[in-house]
């Protein structure tokens, strides 16, 4: 933050925040000298807006990989007390723990009776270490599917955010069977009896993000990314120096506009101008409209073809074909 109490931005935003500042300073000074001076501040925000709506419009892929990191993104939580009502937290694998990088539990939205499922990755660093970034161990995945399964008994639509770097790789997660339970939970999903509405809000970090990524409709957001690796660690493998990761990024094809032409995402959901940090409140109206329409769509569907149709889907991830040689 400034000394003026406005956000600094990343660099690419700072242009925009810098004209933020001039239309605060000449509102703050009408209101201290009873001077109109709208004549002045019209312009000025509609050079602001136009201004975002360019360097938005032409963000990188590694820019919008920054974007999708923002401190002020809104996280699952925030989805959760905005859009979802009667919302009650279920814990633990019924294993070995409670992750808290991955929250499941039942609500609604928009009237409608679901199970949420989300990566949780904390806002200040307390959170952060208590959700390990969103990173989640084995037991967090169990948590899932074990949930997703009530949702199936009990005839409710699962809704899936995803927000996570990647699963956790350390040496407890792996004994504890980290990779069975990420590959357990993209087969359970791919055969439950349920709709399943998946969208990316963040991060859609490789086969941690997949743990709770399969669905009849995955969505991503206008800014968020989802790719089989991180930008750094792609760089690291490829040219063994993380600094190459903005080279990465682009290779990756890993953007909102690249997953869906490539048919990895179904649909992108709008962000607020200047991104879902700016404005939450905003944010959130067009994911509980995007999700809402997805259930709708689903929900007519006999199982039977709502399974074959996410065989289907399943099936055709990274086709592609050959010329003639």
């Amino acid at each position: 933050m400034s000394e003026s109490g406005l956000p600094e931005g990343l660099s690419f935003e700072r242009p925009i925040f810098e004209m933020v500042r001039k239309i605060e300073e000449l509102k703050n000074l009408s209101v201290a000298t009873g001077m109109d001076l709208n004549g002045e501040v019209r312009p000025l925000e509609e050079q602001c807006e136009k201004m975002t709506r360019k360097i938005f419009a032409g963000l990188s892929p590694w820019e919008r990989v920054q974007v999708a990191r923002h401190p002020d993104r809104p996280l699952t939580g925030d989805f959760i007390s905005r859009i979802f009502e009667d919302f009650v937290e279920l814990h633990g694998d019924r294993t070995y723990g409670d992750d808290r990088a991955v929250i499941t539990g039942f609500g609604k939205i928009n009237g409608r009776r679901i199970l949420l499922v989300g990566h949780r990755k904390g806002r200040d660093t307390k959170s952060k270490l208590s959700c390990n970034f969103g990173c989640a161990h084995p037991e967090g995945y169990r948590k899932a599917l074990h949930k997703m399964k009530l949702a199936e008994r009990f005839g409710l639509p699962i809704v899936s955010l995803v927000n996570t770097p990647g699963a956790y790789p350390g040496i407890g997660a792996e004994e504890r069977g980290q990779a069975w339970a990420i590959a357990e939970n993209i087969l359970e999903m791919s055969r439950l009896k349920v709709p399943i509405v998946v969208l990316v809000i963040g991060e859609g970090g490789s086969g941690g993000a997949l743990g709770i990524g399969v669905g009849d409709r995955v969505m991503i957001m206008e800014h968020a990314y989802y790719s089989v690796i991180s930008p750094e660690g792609c760089a690291a493998i490829l040219w063994k120096n993380g600094e190459k990761a903005e080279n990465a990024a682009q290779a990756l094809r890993l953007t909102a506009d690249d997953l869906h032409r490539l048919n990895i995402v179904d649909a992108i959901v709008s962000e607020p101008l200047g991104g879902a940090h700016r404005d939450h409140a905003a944010a959130a109206a067009l994911v509980s409209e995007a999700i809402s329409s997805a259930l709708d769509e689903l929900s007519g569907i006999d199982t039977e073809l709502l399974l074959e149709a996410r065989y289907e889907r399943i099936r055709h991830l990274g086709q592609f074909f050959l010329g003639a040689e």
